[in-house]
């Protein structure tokens, strides 16, 4: 998003209760098109400020890059919700706001007297979002609602580490954070879903995403898969269930990924190995035979791939054949297609002489375009604006401040 540019979702108000990673991703989705998101967290901070890495020069340690990657521009106001004060602040911010994201567990709200009813008393049209491992009561009560979940759990209950690994015996979590990012997603989607419909009707809603539900609905394919065949499916290796060849493959340099999802893909492979004639075999011809022969397609490919190097095998596919390289982190950095589609922007860290590099929104928009514009905020940093903003005036500030219901 260009300074001085609005977003898409210019002129809406997030209320921005998160901590760790799933809702925070999700208010920064918001934040990247343009939303104004005010953070709110605790007179001490968010404790995922604590978090690394920091950079070698920087001595202040305000926040990390866990902290700094998914809270960019987003405002910080810090406020003590366990004091009548600082709840008091809260339903004037959500009097004038559009959206409430929280993922604490369920119930805490509640016994903070802040629960969604309480609040859509204050304002009707609001949209109060939670994102928790079991989803909420509201909802659908699930046995599993008081227990705590973080990414691993719901990679490991979903189904995701279920399919993911070398063998059957040795299921493997994914690298990335899914069971939070993916749950953060839909909860953005969500979201907006109901802030569309608020925007027709003036009703709000509670939207409610379950960490669980989400992997088990990226994992929709294992579903379908029992349903049909009776057997749960099991990590495969780097290869695909049903695709076949679909995986990666040894370089002389590394691993690659190359996938022939239609038999047409295999024809031109088989062609570029210099084997045309396996395209005819009757042990390859089409995907199920070829999966019915995995072993042995697979070993043809690898046979071909493994005494070239990765640049030679991206040459030789060309653009006739699905495939990409394993990268590292250093190799996105020197991808040009990095640079084009400005994936990875520089921004300041407070407390370091040099700027730091996080990754940007993949949402791409030719009349409203979404990005980075400016750094995670400090604890705090925008207390007081947001607070001169409500109407609440210089004196009660330092009066709230004193009382460290404010920082």
């Amino acid at each position: 998003m260009p300074q001085g540019q609005p977003g898409a979702l210019a002129g809406t108000r997030v209320i921005d209760l998160t901590q760790m990673l799933a809702g925070p991703y999700c208010t920064m989705m918001l934040a990247d098109h343009g939303a104004e998101v005010i953070k709110i967290e605790p007179v001490d901070g968010d404790p995922t400020r604590h978090f690394g890495p920091f950079p070698a020069d920087d001595t202040a340690h305000h926040f990390g890059g866990y902290f700094q990657s998914t809270n960019r521009n987003k405002l910080s106001l810090a406020l003590d919700l366990k004091k009548p004060e600082g709840k008091k602040l809260l339903l004037r911010l959500v009097r004038d706001a559009d959206v409430l994201v929280e993922n604490f567990r369920a119930g805490v709200m509640d016994r903070l007297g802040l629960g969604y009813e309480v609040l859509a008393k204050e304002n009707p049209r609001l949209v109060y979002a939670s994102i928790r491992g079991f989803g909420d009561p509201r909802t659908g009560a699930s046995p599993h609602v008081d227990r705590p979940a973080f990414d691993v759990v719901a990679q490991a209950m979903g189904g995701a580490m279920g399919i993911t690994g070398p063998d059957e015996r040795t299921p493997i979590k994914i690298g990335p954070g899914i069971g939070d990012i993916f749950p953060a997603a839909l909860a953005a989607f969500g979201i907006l879903a109901a802030y569309h419909h608020a925007a027709r009707t003036g009703q709000g809603q509670f939207v409610d995403v379950a960490m669980y539900d989400s992997i088990v609905s990226l994992c929709e394919r294992m579903v379908y898969q029992y349903s049909y065949t009776g057997r749960s499916p099991v990590p495969e290796g780097n290869q695909h269930p049903i695709l076949c060849p679909f995986g990666t493959f040894p370089a002389r340099d590394g691993q690659v990924t190359i996938g022939c999802p239609r038999d047409s893909f295999w024809t031109e492979l088989t062609e570029i190995m210099g084997r045309p004639e396996l395209a005819s075999d009757p042990r390859f011809r089409t995907n199920n035979d070829r999966l019915a022969h995995r072993r042995e397609a697979v070993a043809l490919v690898e046979e071909w791939t493994r005494t070239r190097s990765k640049a030679e095998i991206a040459e030789a596919l060309g653009v006739r054949v699905p495939f990409g390289p394993v990268n590292t982190a250093a190799d996105i950095y020197a991808d040009p297609h990095m640079a084009v589609r400005e994936m990875l922007v520089e921004v300041e860290h407070p407390g370091s002489s040099a700027p730091v590099t996080i990754a940007s929104t993949p949402i791409r928009m030719t009349v409203t375009p979404g990005g980075v514009v400016r750094r995670a905020p400090t604890t705090g940093e925008h207390t007081d604006a947001v607070l001169l903003a409500l109407g609440v005036g210089a004196d009660e500030i330092a009066s709230l401040r004193a009382a460290k219901v404010i920082a």
